[in-house]
């Protein structure tokens, strides 16, 4: 028989387990899901942005195509067709193809597509609804991601020739000046008498986030 004496306490054992250590795998778990995410949504956007541009090409060598087998219009009168505001034969449809911007020197070159909303922008260069088309008299204004589609307007100056091309024809345009505004600028939208084209992107562009302020391109048509 033992005497209470020889009983003997085991000793206590404490887990080594950390009790955060789950929450921290956890939490990395969902930062690297985050950044997965992150990366598929940046890779469909670029993938999405790429083959847009080429439907809206498609779309557009096959409008100019058929514009090609349409009788020519006859002009009314002694009236000079450059002189009148040509009118769209039918609305343009938001997000359908409006026609092509190149700037050869800068090596831009990409499709127009109407409206600016976010989708968009994201898939071309957007003509700012209620302004004049491409090739009208007026003021034609087109906005773009300066960290997208509009990148090499950083590097553009004046003198620089600017073709934009649709399926009623091909229109140059040379830049007369740049300009930073503020965002709540509209009168560089204002419409002219003249054939006139403003180019409108986001200021500075190498700002991190929501850029403050608008850079502006304005140039003129010349005769083809």
């Amino acid at each position: 028989m033992t005497s209470p004496s020889s009983k003997r306490i085991p000793p206590m054992r404490h887990s080594t387990r950390h009790p955060r250590r789950p929450l921290l795998r956890i939490a990395s778990w969902l930062v690297f899901a985050m950044g997965i995410t992150a990366l598929g949504y940046v890779a469909f956007t670029l993938i999405d942005a790429q083959l847009y541009q080429a439907y809206a090409g498609w779309r557009l060598e096959k409008a100019i195509a058929s514009e090609r087998l349409s009788p020519p219009e006859v002009p009314s009168g002694d009236r000079p067709v450059l002189s009148a505001r040509v009118e769209p034969i039918s609305p343009v449809i938001p997000g359908s193809t409006v026609g092509r911007i190149q700037i050869r020197r800068l090596g831009l070159n990409v499709m127009i597509l109407e409206g600016v909303d976010t989708k968009t922008l994201r898939r071309g260069v957007g003509h700012v609804p209620g302004t004049a088309l491409p090739g009208q008299y007026g003021n034609a204004a087109l906005a773009g991601h300066r960290d997208t589609f509009f990148r090499e307007l950083r590097n553009i100056r004046a003198g620089d020739n600017i073709t934009l091309t649709t399926a009623k024809g091909t229109y140059y345009y040379r830049v007369d000046s740049t300009r930073v505004v503020p965002p709540d600028d509209t009168s560089v939208l204002q419409d002219s008498a003249d054939p006139i084209l403003t180019l409108v992107t986001c200021h500075p562009f190498e700002f991190v986030g929501s850029a403050p302020d608008r850079f502006i391109v304005r140039a003129h048509r010349e005769q083809n």
